[in-house]
């Protein structure tokens, strides 16, 4: 397991590198590879929301990791897709100029029984709130007892030589337990986690093939009159004037999906947030079944993808929430590679049944897809609202 400052630096150099350099591409085949770079450096994303989370107060976390998702909806209303590229780089680059300021993740440190960096971290992140750490020990074993500081937990610093001692120990001892990858990855199977991480996988499933479905199904479905001819099915790329319109209303719902999010998430939880979201996306999706003229193409769409990404956007923070710092990078890491998958096969399924005139068969699969991982959702194992992040699989209730 890697502390969050490593998967920072990956994420930063991979997606700002690669993405910067695919504004430059020669041709398709340059673009396509750069851009693979760019998801492979994507891939590091869920690792900085595990980061983040443990340096916001409890109360509030919902809402700030909302507000962390928000910068997804920002729009360049002009210039080409070269600047666009280009641009969208900046952000990582921003990471990587303030990696040298970036602290690793106290929970993590103690976790590898680092107890006088941890206290560091600890120490920075109090004089820079102008508090003090209150008196005490901070404990590092193989129970792992590390509270939080902004719960007001108790706190001891150690004395430099007991710390040191037992930080060799630990270090020696995980050294000597501890077989990468595999066995986070082993963990998430365990009897305590097994429920929770197939519930996860199904809900970022579910939701990145909706999402991703009610992107595409923008442009599909823009035009509600259009008739599927026996021999011929109209290019989807048609001069439609609506299209574009269509296109530009839909994705504006992610604006008002955010704000949805931060409404709920830290006032009815994590689970009734997710699981209402899913299924009043299924209520504006149900129409299009039966009629799919502009106006309610139009509607339907604008309503299921503000609820959809609302609920995706609640799905990244409940995720690093569920699962203990032993396993939380790999557990949120491999939920989102699921989620990729929906996101993969969303295109090669669904959309595929609208270019071969089924538009009412592939609706009522995102109709299926969405209410069951509404379903999943529902059996999340506990919520996570205002509750303190858990260390160990045996601080799990």
């Amino acid at each position: 397991m890697e502390g969050g400052r490593k998967g920072f630096l990956f994420t930063a150099i991979m997606t700002s590198g690669a993405g910067f350099m695919s504004a430059f591409s020669p041709n398709y085949v340059a673009l396509m590879a750069l851009r693979f770079l760019v998801g492979i450096g994507l891939g590091g994303g869920p690792v900085l929301g595990s980061w983040f989370l443990e340096f916001v107060p409890a109360p509030s976390r919902g809402t700030w990791m909302v507000v962390l998702s928000a910068f997804w909806t920002v729009v360049m209303p002009k210039f080409g897709w070269r600047w666009l590229l280009a641009l969208s780089s900046v952000p990582s680059l921003l990471l990587l100029l303030f990696y040298a300021i970036t602290p690793e993740s106290p929970r993590f440190l103690c976790m590898k029984g680092r107890t006088m960096e941890a206290v560091d971290v600890l120490e920075k992140m109090a004089r820079l709130n102008g508090a003090q750490l209150p008196s005490g020990k901070l404990v590092s074993d193989k129970n792992i007892e590390l509270d939080e500081v902004s719960e007001s937990a108790t706190l001891l610093a150690a004395t430099a030589k007991a710390a040191k001692e037992e930080e060799n120990d630990n270090i020696k001892e995980d050294e000597g337990s501890d077989f990468g990858g595999f066995k986070s990855v082993s963990k998430l199977l365990s009897p305590k986690l097994l429920r929770a991480t197939l519930l996860l996988w199904m809900a970022f499933f579910g939701n990145a093939f909706s999402y991703y479905g009610i992107v595409l199904l923008t442009s599909e479905l823009s035009n509600g009159n259009r008739i599927c001819a026996e021999q011929e099915v109209e290019s989807v790329h048609s001069n439609n004037s609506s299209l574009y319109k269509n296109v530009f209303i839909s994705s504006f719902a992610e604006i008002p999906g955010s704000f949805v999010s931060i409404m709920i998430v830290d006032r009815i939880g994590r689970r009734l947030s997710m699981a209402s979201m899913l299924f009043t996306s299924c209520v504006f999706l149900f129409p299009l079944v039966f009629s799919r003229t502009e106006i309610l193409t139009r509607i339907s769409l604008f309503g299921a993808r503000l609820c959809i990404s609302a609920s995706f956007t609640i799905v990244y923070i409940y995720a690093p929430e569920i699962y203990p710092t032993s396993v939380r990078t790999t557990g949120i890491g491999v939920a989102s590679s699921v989620g990729r998958i929906g996101g993969i096969l969303c295109p090669l399924v669904a959309v595929a049944l609208v270019h071969n005139c089924h538009q009412t068969t592939a609706i009522l699969l995102f109709e299926l897809v969405v209410f069951l991982s509404g379903v999943a959702v529902m059996f999340f194992p506990f919520e996570t609202k205002g509750c303190r992040l858990n260390d160990t699989e045996a601080d799990m209730h």
